[in-house]
């Protein structure tokens, strides 16, 4: 009998009676994840210098571009556009990253960039169809999700505002993936020059009814750091950034910056520039950014294909339709007619008849 109650103890909790076990779902789903891993894709748009590959490589401490080499200007003149993917397995305290960061060398780089962001929404509109298609077929356990959850499009500072190819590439894009702009070279700008950009930029988004990715709103029950910390976050964009690879050692301490002759900027220093608030929105809002993809924007998509693809079978059934209508028509004139000429026949039957009998008894009567 003590044995029993030994072993039973062990799954038991006496000191709660109560105590169901469902309270440890959490655990069940967080050990589950981490066994998966997670994935996650990323895409970085914007004209050739502006620093993306660098911010990149900073956000996640790797080197995505080991071996890339930058154009001759003969080449840029003529250079469309290229959609250039690279994933690499990040692992962090346990917890596996998939990440795949989508390229777009040579946009806004040519010429003529007329339509030079087709690639770019044919691209993003191509992994939509390849999840729908894996999504609709029979092994669903193992979908690899490639659809775009978060798109950095990078602004010129120097361009005092949005140029006309930032409002068209962006007015394209807005309903597709969770667009998220970044002000690039934050260190060519003084924090009052900054300032002012940042509210055009902020003013000229709404003006042209350009929808950003916004950061939900807490709940009621988060703690006040959170709460502080989201608001900062809302401020702060668009995020004004710049990016660094190199550790530079300042006064015995090292750091990851940029070395110029009049000093030395912290790209991790949230008075430097906006490269910390940027990571942080990032890595808290992961899970946002990936759950706005599948349930905002790839419904979007497979509402407007599933629609797309029922209108043919109705178009087709309409014509069967008007073709079963117009048979049934033709049958009902038909058997009209028919007995048209049933009654004209069965009058004429009847007009004979009457005439026999009258000259019959005529006969009768002469007689």
């Amino acid at each position: 009998m003590l044995q029993k109650m030994s072993s039973r103890s062990e799954f038991g909790n006496p000191e709660a009676p109560g105590y169901v076990g469902f309270a440890n779902l959490p655990n069940q789903v967080h050990r589950k994840s981490v066994k998966k891993g997670f994935g996650f894709t990323m895409m970085v748009v914007g004209e050739s210098g502006l620093g993306k590959s660098t911010l990149v490589n900073s956000l996640f401490l790797t080197d995505l571009y080991p071996e890339r080499q930058v154009p001759a200007a003969s080449d840029v003149i003529k250079r469309t556009v290229k959609i250039e993917a690279s994933t690499v397995e990040i692992e962090e305290r346990g917890v596996k990253l998939r990440l795949t960061v989508v390229d777009t060398p040579g946009f806004g780089d040519a010429i003529d960039n007329t339509n030079c962001f087709e690639p770019i929404v044919q691209y993003i509109d191509d992994q939509f169809e390849k999840y729908f298609k894996d999504e609709s077929g029979l092994n669903r356990r193992n979908i690899v999700d490639n659809r775009i959850h978060c798109c950095f499009y990078f602004i010129n500072p120097a361009g005092h505002g949005l140029k006309p190819l930032d409002v068209q590439f962006m007015k394209m894009l807005h309903n597709k993936v969770n667009l998220v702009p970044v002000v690039a070279k934050a260190d060519t700008l003084t924090k009052a020059e900054m300032d002012r950009l940042k509210a055009r930029l902020r003013t000229e988004i709404g003006e042209h009814g350009i929808r950003v990715y916004q950061l939900p709103d807490c709940d009621t029950d988060e703690d006040e750091e959170y709460k502080e910390q989201v608001k900062q976050l809302k401020a702060a964009m668009p995020f004004a950034v710049c990016g660094s690879s190199q550790q530079i050692e300042v006064a015995g301490k090292k750091i990851r910056g940029r070395q110029y002759p009049w000093g030395v900027i912290d790209v991790e220093n949230p008075n430097h520039c906006d490269f910390i608030k940027l990571r942080t929105m990032l890595m808290t809002h992961m899970q946002d950014l990936d759950d706005m993809t599948h349930d905002s924007h790839y419904e979007n998509y497979r509402s407007e294909r599933l629609a797309r693809q029922a209108a043919p079978k109705a178009r087709a059934a309409s014509v069967t339709g008007a073709d079963d209508v117009s048979e049934k028509d033709r049958m009902i004139q038909e058997k009209d007619a028919e007995l048209r000429r049933m009654q004209d026949m069965l009058q004429r039957m009847q007009a004979q008849i009457a005439q026999s009998s009258s000259s019959s008894l005529q006969s009768v009567g002469s007689q």
